[in-house]
């Protein structure tokens, strides 16, 4: 769009000096395009390995159920005007013509041949959920000791008596038993932060020792809260999405794109996530009037008149955007006689 403008600065400049233009123009009506830039707030849940645990050890329950859920953040509204690839016209200028023609892009689209007034696209993918995990964290490790007790057979003067014997072994730990270890370090991180903080150790810190101490502290705390609250991930994906209403269409009703908890922002042909639909509400335009020498008229001159919208953003039944903006294709098309654009 904005090339197109310069060019056509650029010509209105050139025949502003010329006295005349003539030969074939090629031009184009304009059509308004709606263009919606989006930002959602991506949130990756991964649920720690002790959250059934959290509630028994540290008092409060925790999430147990890993997902992904976008929400809209922010959303802005543009229209843009580009050339109606299905309202292409060609017009005579003949000698003794003024260089108004090409002021006509006010109202109509001058373009020339082949030009281009698209934008560049873009994409961008979204992290994985799940991307951090929980290695390495686990304070005491996967083993642990387990005293059992044997009896024995011992031969005494009164016969035999069952004497207890303790024998230790290695075995792996139980998520009970790792969710307890965790929340014993956690307890006795607190009471060691605390002791800092207060002077209550042996050890002196001061200054900036004394502030990394507990930073280091608090670090290592969050560490092992992960394992039972789990971590939380959270990014904004932002896309953009055109729409372009169709002239003659009863139903003014676009979905614009679709939000779904598993790809995010979605285009509008995707088959999963939540529509987000774009109305406009045409307001009414008055009828011009008509002269007498209106049949009279042999050669022509098209132009477009917009109409002014009622433009709504709707998801699922609640309104998140509304704004009034001049769509061109749903507008009406009019006629300029060819001689007005003649010199005496």
């Amino acid at each position: 769009m904005k090339r197109t403008l310069i060019v056509l600065s650029l010509l209105l400049l050139f025949f502003q000096d010329a006295a005349a233009q003539t030969g074939a123009v090629v031009y184009s009506l304009p059509r308004t395009t709606v263009c919606l830039r989006v930002e959602a707030r991506r949130e990756a849940f991964t649920a720690g390995p002790y959250a059934q645990y959290a509630q028994k050890y540290l008092g409060v329950a925790a999430r147990t159920q890993s997902g992904t859920s976008y929400t809209l953040q922010n959303i802005t509204l543009a229209p843009y005007v580009e050339a109606d690839p299905k309202a292409r016209y060609t017009i005579a200028i003949p000698e003794k013509s003024s260089a108004g023609f090409l002021q006509l892009c006010t109202q109509g689209l001058v373009v020339m041949a082949d030009n281009y007034t698209g934008r560049p696209a873009a994409w961008r993918f979204a992290s994985e959920a799940g991307s951090r995990s929980f290695e390495g964290i686990d304070p005491l490790g996967n083993l642990g000791s387990e005293t059992t007790t044997l009896y024995k057979a011992v031969k005494t003067d009164e016969g035999y008596e069952r004497v207890p014997v303790t024998q230790d072994n290695v075995v792996e730990k139980s998520d009970d038993r790792k969710a307890a270890d965790a929340a014993a370090v956690i307890f006795s991180l607190r009471e060691k932060r605390q002791q800092i903080a207060t002077g209550d150790t042996d050890a002196t810190f001061s200054g900036e020792a004394l502030q990394a101490a507990i930073d280091e502290i608090t670090r290592l705390e969050e560490r092992y809260l992960s394992l039972f609250y789990g971590i939380r991930e959270i990014s904004v994906e932002e896309k953009t999405f055109d729409v372009t209403p169709e002239a003659g269409s009863k139903d003014q009703r676009y979905t614009a794109f679709r939000l779904s908890d598993k790809g995010g922002l979605l285009p509008a042909g995707a088959n999963e996530g939540q529509a987000v639909t774009l109305e406009f509400q045409v307001e009414p335009l008055a009828a011009p009037e008509v002269s007498s020498e209106r049949g009279k008229e042999t050669s022509v001159v098209r132009y477009r008149i917009p109409a002014i919208t009622r433009c709504r953003l709707v998801q699922g039944g609640k309104l998140l955007l509304e704004n009034r903006i001049p769509v061109y294709q749903l507008g009406e098309d009019a006629t300029l006689p060819l001689n007005v654009l003649l010199t005496k």
